[in-house]
């Protein structure tokens, strides 16, 4: 049945010969009206933001109101600022930056240790770089010190007890006062595990402390070396025990970012053991999850058995990945398939059955997604074709069509009748937006390319600012040069070591334990407020037999 998988090769066909006749029509003229737009859309979703649901987490864009979702930091707020950097509003990026140091993160909840990282942690660390770029008044210190990055640190400290696992692993869930629950499941995803590196790497090269770098480092390598003779991981693992719960493999959810983070901890870092190590996850996603024909399905980790033929829409990032690590033809090929799914709806269904060629009964919806924007806005710096100008300017229309209200952009509950739903989530002003608008923005300063930087005197020395950026997983940049400017001898020594010698000891976890967490509140049953999801990685059945997949549309 897998041998036979195909979808749309016609439509695919019909839409690259489309956009051939109209090559070098794509005019500057076009890709000025098209980044004017996209700030229109901007404002318009923010301005919604701040009226109708600020300070709670997000807005609702029918009823005209906001709700908290990942634990109330008005973190619509926090993931939109280095958005405002990138269209160039450096007055609101000012008067934000002031805001959000005002958060609280002293309160007794619960909060996702995954989502406030790539969302919180890492919206402050983007803030905290691009605050002199943004003629925000830093000290002579910066950027080893400042509130923002202040407020991170002190976020950190609030999750790094869930690092204190057999594995090194985190849990997936801490209260910001007592640590991780009592209750808390032993349960978690591949890329909760795995997507720390980004936003701790950078803490670390910061303040000179080498714990956040570490512990991001250990859980890596703990996911790696739980991997199959084939070299493929499962999709969820118990973190005390390091066996696999669920042993389907994708590219996509519960597993994608930890992909992610191995390529861009290593352009990041200058640590070419990660790059090693995705370069054998991909040789081995070829032989046991490709269809060859662009798609790639579920298959069993341990026996490389395709098991389900589904595309999950947070595949959609990969064509960015290989472009990342150079494979451009096989980039492209992917990449065409899914935009021709986005040509068939309008949208890119959270699943669909290659099979039946239709969207997953209950996953029909599409949430304002960025991934497939992501690797468009790669591959478009990558290669300078206009097809994915035109690609692009499918999707800007799309959303603007189907998809706004009168409070801002609301996500569809299905993509097939394009009924509205009532969310807009924070990702859609960090990333969705901010890539497309990226994509037409051929000049802005995070396209650099390390022809120029900006040269930075701090009491370590000299660095060079604006070199380059790696974003996140949330799209929050982070500066390249910015991790030269801080660290220090003891840092720069351990980073030349191997990952398996920065990786921490029992006795060093034991240290951490006593020291984060107030021993003498062990007993705290009842304390406890709530937690987000029985399972770590923010999931949702979909299937029976597979319970485990997929993100929350809460």
């Amino acid at each position: 049945m897998f041998c036979d998988i195909k979808f749309s090769f016609i439509l695919i066909s019909l839409f690259i010969s489309n956009v051939h006749l109209n090559e070098g029509q794509f005019s500057k003229q076009k890709r000025l009206y098209y980044k004017n737009r996209v700030k229109q859309m901007f404002h318009h979703a923010y301005d919604s933001y701040l009226k109708y649901a600020y300070p709670y987490d997000e807005l609702r864009p029918l009823t005209c109101d906001g709700y908290d979702t990942w634990g109330s930091y008005s973190l619509s707020l926090v993931d939109a600022i280095d958005t405002l950097a990138t269209i160039g509003n450096s007055t609101e990026f000012a008067r934000v930056y002031i805001l959000i140091q005002n958060l609280d993160i002293e309160r007794d909840i619960n909060v996702s240790v995954f989502e406030t990282n790539i969302r919180v942690i890492g919206g402050l660390l983007s803030a905290h770089l691009l605050a002199k770029r943004m003629n925000v008044s830093v000290s002579a210190t910066w950027p080893c010190t400042g509130p923002l990055l202040e407020l991170a640190v002190a976020l950190a400290n609030k999750l790094l007890p869930a690092f204190d696992t057999a594995t090194g692993i985190p849990y997936g869930t801490v209260n910001l006062v007592w640590g991780v629950p009592v209750d808390e499941t032993n349960v978690t995803c591949t890329a909760g595990g795995g997507t720390f590196l980004v936003e701790f790497g950078t803490l670390s090269r910061l303040t000179g402390d080498p714990i956040y770098e570490q512990v991001a480092l250990r859980a890596l390598q703990s996911l790696w070396s739980k991997r199959s003779s084939l070299n493929l991981v499962g999709n969820h693992i118990n973190i005390q025990t390091g066996e696999w719960t669920a042993n389907d493999c994708t590219i996509g959810s519960g597993v994608d970012s930890y992909f992610e983070y191995l390529v861009k901890g290593a352009i990041l870092f200058r640590q070419p053991e990660l790059m090693n190590m995705m370069n054998e996850y991909i040789k081995a996603i070829d032989e046991h999850l490709s269809d060859g024909t662009g798609w790639f399905v579920y298959a069993n980790y341990q026996q490389g058995r395709k098991t389900m033929p589904l595309f999950a829409s947070l595949d959609a990032f990969y064509p960015g990945l290989l472009t990342l690590v150079g494979q451009l033809d096989r980039a492209k090929e992917t990449l065409y398939a899914y935009h021709a799914m986005w040509r068939k709806y309008g949208g890119m269904p959270e699943f669909y059955n290659l099979v039946n060629q239709d969207c997953m009964q209950g996953r029909e919806g599409y949430p304002l997604r960025p991934e497939h924007i992501e690797s468009i806005m790669y591959l478009s710096k990558a290669t300078d074709d206009d097809i994915f100008l035109f690609m692009a300017a499918d999707i800007f229309e799309a959303i603007e069509s189907c998809c706004k209200t009168s409070c801002g952009y609301t996500s569809l509950k299905n993509v097939k009748d394009h009924r509205l739903d009532n969310r807009m989530e924070s990702f859609f002003l960090a990333e969705t937006i901010k890539y497309l608008y990226l994509i037409f923005d051929e000049d802005n300063f995070l396209h650099s390319n390390g022809e120029y930087g900006t040269e930075h005197e701090t009491p370590l020395g000299s660095c060079f600012l604006d070199t380059g950026y790696v974003y996140n997983t949330e799209a929050h940049p982070i500066d390249i040069g910015s991790l030269d400017c801080c660290t220090s001898s003891i840092i720069n020594e351990k980073s030349s070591k191997k990952t398996e010698e920065n990786l921490l000891t029992k006795e060093q976890m034991k240290w951490l334990r006593n020291s984060l967490i107030n021993q003498d509140n062990e007993n705290f049953s009842g304390a406890i407020k709530r937690n987000y999801s029985l399972l770590t990685c923010s999931a949702l059945t979909y299937e029976q037999r597979f319970s485990v997949y997929g993100e929350i549309m809460t």
